[in-house]
């Protein structure tokens, strides 16, 4: 069984983002799946990378190399990456030989209240998650637009069922993706 991290790139309790990843594990139960926070990280700081190790860096580090893929789920602040998430990629991304992010296997997906989804921002987490040597599952994309119109705050899940099939479709290839990844990194 696959284990899955998921970062959502927003600290809101109530964060669409959120109920999007909230959704992840009941559309797709043939994997295990880990919340990895990133609310306790402090800024990325390269004097604060080369002494003793900081617990929160330290347990977010070891969240991201136990898991076997990890998918984030991110809004888009000002037509770009939220800075709470690029400051844990950046932690992810070091030390740069041995990162925890080196060939990891990575899915993106994002979800807004306008109408032309988390195109901007996905672009952002694309070109950082290139640089750091992800694997970022290819020519697969995961918009979500108009989310308030597509979730119920009471049970703070995704209830559109068209969104909700697009989304168990972006899994299922995720979860193919890590396979290719694996026969990839054999080679």
């Amino acid at each position: 069984m696959k284990r899955i991290g998921i970062i959502v790139g927003s600290l809101r309790e109530n964060s669409f983002n959120r109920m999007i990843a909230n959704t992840i594990p009941e559309l797709v139960d043939s994997a295990k799946y880990e919340y990895i926070s990133i609310g306790n990280l402090p800024l990325y700081n390269a004097d604060l990378d080369r002494g003793e190790e900081l617990d929160a860096v330290v347990h977010f580090r070891e969240a991201i190399q136990r898991s076997d893929g990890i998918i984030i789920v991110s809004p888009e602040y000002n037509s770009g990456i939220p800075g709470v998430l690029k400051n844990a990629l950046d932690w992810a991304s070091t030390p740069t030989k041995t990162s925890v992010l080196i060939h990891k296997p990575v899915g993106v997906v994002g979800a807004t209240p306008g109408a032309k989804g988390t195109i901007l921002s996905q672009q952002q987490i694309r070109q950082t998650l290139d640089a750091t040597q992800c694997y970022v599952l290819p020519s697969q994309k995961m918009y979500i637009s108009q989310v308030m119109d597509k979730i119920d705050s009471d049970s703070r899940k995704l209830t559109d069922e068209t969104t909700r099939k697009y989304l168990h479709r972006y899994i299922q290839s995720f979860i193919q993706w890590i396979d290719q990844v694996q026969r990839l990194s054999e080679q």
